[in-house]
C-alpha cells in the first residue's frame, strides 16, 4: 500500500549473515577499484569504470533491514565511500595517495580514516623554527581546507577524548534506554530532547570505537566527528566546525569546492561562498532522505530536506551579514550559544524528527538492542553449560 512502512520479517542471524555478504561485496568491489586504477587513466575513463560500483554501493544497503546495522551501512558505504571514489576518479580526495597499499585504501574508502603522519623530531622542530623566524613560510591550504604546515597528526590533539568521556556517554545512553521504558509517561517534548542526544552520542562513540581499531590496526586516525557542538556560536561554526565533521569533510572537496570555483567566475569571490554553502546542504539533505529511506523504506515526505534547505539559507543570510557587518558587531557567546543550539533543536524537532518516528526507527532500534540483549544472554547461557559440561 502506498505510504506504508515496510517492516520485513528477519531474524538476527539472518540480518548478520546479509550484513557479512554486504561487506564482502563491498571489499571485493573496493579491490577492483584499487587494481583497474592503475591501468585505466583518470578522468571520465576511470569515472565510467566506477559508476557500476557506485551504483552497486546504493543497492547493497537494501539487503539490510535493521536500523542500526542498516543505517551505518548506508552512511558508510552509500555516502562516504561513493563520494570518495568520485574523487578517487578525477585523482583526488584521500585515495588517490600514490603510497596507499590495498588494505589501507579499503580502510580509508569506507571510514572518515586520514593518514597519521610521524611528527617531526625535536631536531627537525628547531630547524623548522629557525627557518621560519627567517623567512616566514606562506600560508598552505590542502584540499580539504586544512594547514598543510600541520600536515601531522597527533593522537591527543584537540580531537581526542578522554577514555571516561567515552565512558560516561555510554553510561548516559544506557540511561536512556532505560528512561524509554517510561516514555508513556513522559512528556513527548522531553522524549525528542532525549532522542537528540542520544543520536549525537551515538554518533560519537561509534566513530570513537572505529578510530581506536583503525589507529590500532593501521596506525591511522580517524577525524574527529565532533567537536563540542552545543557550545557553537553560530549557524557556520555549528554546521562548519563542531557538528558531524565527518560530513562537512566530505562534502567539502565534492560539492562546495566545485560549486565555489564556478561561483566565482560568475559572480567574483567576495559572494561566491553563498551559492556554494546552498548547493552543499541541498546535497545533504538527498543523502539524509536517502539513508531514511533506507531505514524505514517509507517514502519520503521532504522534510528532512526542507531542514537542510532552511538551515543553508540562513547560514546564507547569516555570511552576508557578517561580510556587511565586517567584525564591527558581535553577539556574546553567552547570547550566542543558547539563540544557534535552541534553534537548532526547535527546527529539528519541527522537520528533522518527524520523519525519524514515522519510520519507527527509535522503536525498531530499541527492539534490536532487546534482540542483541537476549542473543548475549543466550550464548553466555550456552558457554556457562558447556563449561559445566565439561567439568
Amino acid at each position: 500500500m502506498e505510504g506504508e512502512i515496510y517492516y520485513p520479517s528477519y531474524t538476527l542471524e539472518r540480518e548478520i549473515s546479509n550484513f557479512i555478504k554486504v561487506w564482502i561485496s563491498v571489499v571485493v568491489s573496493l579491490c577492483y577499484c584499487y587494481f583497474s586504477a592503475k591501468f585505466v587513466p583518470k578522468g571520465m575513463p576511470r569515472l565510467f569504470s566506477i559508476i557500476p560500483i557506485v551504483s552497486l554501493f546504493l543497492a547493497l544497503p537494501l539487503k539490510l533491514h535493521s536500523t542500526n546495522l542498516g543505517g551505518n551501512t548506508t552512511f558508510f558505504i552509500a555516502w562516504l565511500t561513493n563520494f570518495k571514489l568520485l574523487l578517487f576518479a578525477f585523482d583526488k580526495g584521500p585515495l588517490s595517495h600514490p603510497c596507499l597499499s590495498l588494505p589501507h585504501f579499503i580502510a580509508i574508502a569506507c571510514f572518515p580514516i586520514r593518514i597519521q603522519q610521524n611528527p617531526p623530531t625535536k631536531s627537525q622542530s628547531n630547524l623548522t623554527k629557525n627557518q621560519n623566524e627567517k623567512n616566514p613560510p606562506t600560508k598552505l591550504v590542502s584540499q580539504n581546507g586544512h594547514n598543510r604546515q600541520n600536515s601531522y597528526l597527533k593522537t591527543t590533539g584537540k580531537g581526542s577524548k578522554s577514555i571516561w568521556n567515552y565512558a560516561l556517554k555510554v553510561v548516559l545512553v544506557a540511561l536512556f534506554l532505560r528512561i524509554y521504558e517510561y516514555s508513556d509517561s513522559i512528556h513527548p517534548k522531553i522524549i525528542l530532547v532525549i532522542y537528540f542526544l542520544h543520536i549525537y552520542i551515538t554518533l560519537e562513540i561509534m566513530l570513537a570505537m572505529g578510530a581506536a581499531v583503525a589507529r590500532g590496526v593501521f596506525g591511522f586516525e580517524l577525524e574527529p566527528p565532533f567537536d563540542e557542538p552545543y557550545l557553537s556560536t553560530s549557524l557556520q561554526d555549528f554546521w562548519g566546525r563542531r557538528w558531524n565533521l565527518v560530513v562537512s569533510r566530505t562534502l567539502r572537496p565534492t560539492v562546495y569546492d566545485p560549486v565555489l570555483c564556478i561561483s566565482a567566475r560568475l559572480m567574483g569571490r567576495k559572494w561566491a561562498a553563498l551559492p556554494a554553502v546552498m548547493s552543499t546542504f541541498v546535497v545533504s539533505g538527498l543523502m539524509h532522505e536517502l539513508i531514511f529511506y533506507y531505514m524505514g523504506r517509507v517514502r519520503p515526505t521532504w522534510e528532512i530536506t526542507w531542514f537542510f534547505l532552511l538551515h543553508g539559507a540562513c547560514l546564507v543570510v547569516e555570511i552576508w551579514i557578517k561580510k556587511v557587518v565586517n567584525g564591527r558587531f558581535w553577539l556574546p557567546r553567552v547570547i550566542a550559544t543558547p539563540m544557534t543550539v535552541g534553534f537548532v533543536m526547535v527546527t529539528g524537532f519541527w522537520l528533522f524528527f518527524p520523519q525519524l518516528l514515522r519510520c519507527k526507527a527509535d522503536v525498531r532500534g530499541l527492539e534490536e538492542y532487546a534482540l542483541v540483549g537476549a542473543f548475549v544472554k543466550d550464548v553466555v547461557a550456552g558457554v556457562k553449560n558447556f563449561s559445566s559440561r565439561v567439568q
